[in-house]
């Protein structure tokens, strides 16, 4: 059975090059999905974070955070939000859907609990044009 991973992530980033390999060698059909182009509002963005602390939405490599330009560990959820909407390669990556699950970051061990939770088969797509699969799901 395959299973379905909507991967967002940055482009070109070695980490995430990484990530969909191991994916991929777990039997993961990739949708691949440029997080700096994401799209969602911010109640779906919130969605990903789950039960995490505002600090760890972030992207500790992001030159903003590295340069302590932004403080996350001092803000709220709703400047937290505010920052990741307005430039996302301060989002924490990669975000992931797979089945009903959202996750931030690459926590090896929650993805794989979650990979053997996922028993949903794939779906049946007959086409590939852009935007074609999102409406399938």
């Amino acid at each position: 059975m395959h299973k379905l991973v909507v991967f967002y992530e940055k482009p070109f980033c070695a980490a995430n090059a990484k990530q969909k390999q191991i994916l991929r060698e777990s039997g993961c059909t990739l949708i691949e999905r440029n997080l700096l182009e994401h799209g969602l509002d911010a109640e779906t963005l919130r969605s990903f974070m789950g039960d995490k602390a505002v600090h760890e939405w972030f992207n500790p490599a992001a030159p903003a955070i590295k340069n302590s330009l932004i403080l996350p560990e001092t803000l709220n959820e709703e400047s937290a939000m505010e920052l990741l909407m307005d430039d996302p390669i301060l989002i924490r990556r990669p975000l992931m859907i797979i089945g009903s699950e959202k996750l931030c970051g690459f926590d090896v061990k929650k993805v794989s609990d979650v990979l053997e939770r996922y028993v949903e088969p794939m779906p049946n797509i007959t086409c590939m044009e852009k935007g074609c699969m999102e409406k399938r799901i």
